[in-house]
């Protein structure tokens, strides 16, 4: 997959695609990657990428005319277009799933009000939101709605690692231990050390069933309702 990304601050994306899982990805070539600046596209002797509202108002808003220009230099159009933005329709798993499947996303970064709305209805494919909460960076959502998409992509990580993940299959995970098997007085439950494999997958399942009712009880109904069973059961 190759991600493409404009933004008016690269650095803030830059660490990112050096460090850790991604940088292997990127170095085993499962991932390539694109940081469009959006200054030198801006317009006027300032390369000006911004103006104040029509119709007043707080904040300013991109221009239209440098983010056409840096989507066409690298020929957006034909691609999926992602602009992550707090009136966009939730991002969840289901969508990382299938962004995960596209060949080469591109992800336009909002700062300030956002973006000039004939950019979304001439270029944008997917207006996602990641969360009820509004950030000063459409870096940073880029990046979230990056890390879930590309670690779905094969061999970027094991598959055993995505099949008991949250939302994998509509439960939430299970805890997790390591050594040592006491710690300040908390001690590793019995199970997890029986070295019984059958008691640890019911173990690990009840535990996703009861941590999911108590903390998102939605994602229980639909968990049951998606295997045809009565909410309550486990």
């Amino acid at each position: 997959m190759k991600l493409s990304v404009i933004t008016l601050f690269p650095e803030i994306l830059s660490g990112y695609m050096q460090t850790s899982i991604m940088a292997r990805a990127i170095a085993a070539g499962r991932i390539r990657y694109d940081l469009i600046n959006l200054r030198p596209f801006g317009t006027g002797r300032h390369r000006t990428c911004d103006d104040p509202p029509f119709g007043g108002g707080a904040g300013m808003v991109l221009k239209p005319e440098p983010l056409a220009a840096a989507l066409d230099s690298i020929k957006a159009s034909g691609k999926r277009v992602v602009y992550p933005t707090p009136s966009g329709r939730p991002f969840n798993q289901q969508i990382a799933q299938e962004l995960s499947r596209e060949q080469e996303l591109v992800f336009i970064c909002g700062r300030y009000e956002g973006i000039d709305q004939r950019i979304i209805d001439t270029y944008v494919d997917d207006e996602l939101s990641i969360g009820d909460y509004v950030l000063s960076s459409g870096e940073v959502a880029s990046l979230v709605i990056i890390d879930a998409v590309y670690r779905l992509i094969d061999e970027v990580i094991s598959a055993e690692s995505l099949e008991e993940e949250s939302f994998a299959d509509g439960l939430l995970e299970y805890p997790q231990y390591t050594r040592p098997a006491e710690y300040n007085g908390h001690s590793v439950p019995d199970v997890l050390l029986s070295g019984n494999h059958a008691r640890i997958a019911d173990w690990r399942h009840q535990q996703r069933v009861a941590r999911t009712r108590d903390r998102r009880p939605d994602l229980l109904a639909a968990y049951y309702q998606s295997k045809g069973e009565q909410h309550g059961r486990d």
